[in-house]
């Protein structure tokens, strides 16, 4: 009888565990998951993050002289991926964002990781006097 009820409260355990994490759900985590952000709220956060990675760098006096070219680059960067998230959310709800043809998707990849392949050869030009300087 009591190798009977150990098993039975070990079955009762293993399945109720699985209702109880089937159910759950994190409310604060709601908010995140429809976050449609305006192309001035995207501007804000860009300018935010570049100023905090500025203010985390703390560079020296000689190293402050070329922040300027760095930024300009991290910028320019920025938009590129600005102006992609704003055509994304002002794509028509009907038209595929993605083509169907798996092909044609590679192509299309290929061709946007081509354009900030240019931008990033153009930041770490611009990067390498910063990085001398340390």
């Amino acid at each position: 009888m009591r190798k009977f009820t150990i098993a039975a409260i070990a079955v009762l355990s293993i399945a109720g565990s699985g209702a109880v994490y089937a159910q759950f759900h994190r409310p604060w985590m709601e908010h995140f998951r429809h976050v449609r952000m305006n192309p001035e709220d995207r501007a804000a956060f860009v300018d935010a993050r570049i100023a905090a990675v500025h203010a985390g760098l703390k560079l020296n006096a000689d190293q402050e002289k070329l922040w300027p070219p760095v930024e300009a680059a991290v910028r320019e960067f920025a938009k590129l991926r600005i102006d992609r998230a704003n055509a994304r959310m002002n794509a028509a709800p009907g038209a595929a964002d993605k083509p169907e043809d798996p092909v044609a998707r590679l192509r299309q990849q290929a061709e946007d990781m081509g354009a900030s392949s240019g931008s990033e050869e153009d930041r770490r030009c611009r990067r390498s006097p910063l990085q001398d300087a340390r």
